[in-house]
C-alpha cells in the first residue's frame, strides 16, 4: 500500500507543480487565456493585472504541488499531503462540474482535466481513508 500512496502523491504533486510552473513562466499559455490570445479581435486589457492573477494562481498551484510531494519523503507528513491534494483536486472538480451545469459543455481539454481531477481526488481519498482507517475503527 505504501507504493500506491507514493505513486498517488507523485502523480498528484507532479501535475500541480508542472501546471503551476507553466502559469508562472508563461501565463498566456494557460487554457483560459489561450482562447483570447488566439482571437485577433479580442485584446486582453490590463495585461499586467491578468498576468498577475494567472501567476498568483500558478504560485499557489506550484506550492500546493510541493506540499503534496513532501509526503513522499516524510511519512509523518502524508496525511497533510493527502488532505491538501483532496482539497485542491476536489475543489477544481467541483468548480468544473458547476461550470458544466451553469455554462455548458466545455472543450475536450477541459473535460479531460475534469476527469483527471476526479480520478486523482478518488485516489487521494482512498489513500487517506487507508491511513486513517485504523484510527476510525478504534
Amino acid at each position: 500500500m505504501e507504493i500506491y500512496q507514493i505513486v498517488t502523491l507523485a502523480l498528484s504533486g507532479a501535475l500541480l507543480c508542472f501546471a503551476g510552473t507553466m502559469r508562472l513562466i508563461k501565463p498566456i499559455s494557460s487554457l483560459c487565456l489561450t482562447s483570447y490570445a488566439n482571437d485577433p479581435s479580442l485584446q486582453i486589457h490590463g495585461k499586467s493585472d491578468v498576468f498577475s492573477e494567472m501567476r498568483g494562481a500558478g504560485g499557489f498551484t506550484l506550492f500546493s504541488g510541493l506540499v503534496i510531494l513532501a509526503g513522499i519523503f516524510s511519512p509523518a507528513f502524508r496525511i497533510t499531503s493527502f488532505t491538501v491534494a483532496i482539497v485542491i483536486y476536489l475543489g477544481f472538480a467541483m468548480g468544473r462540474l458547476a461550470s458544466m451545469f451553469l455554462d455548458g459543455r466545455p472543450a475536450k481539454a477541459t473535460v479531460q482535466g475534469f476527469v483527471s481531477e476526479v480520478i486523482l481526488s478518488v485516489l487521494n481519498i482512498s489513500c487517506l481513508v487507508y491511513l486513517k482507517l485504523p484510527d476510525l475503527l478504534n
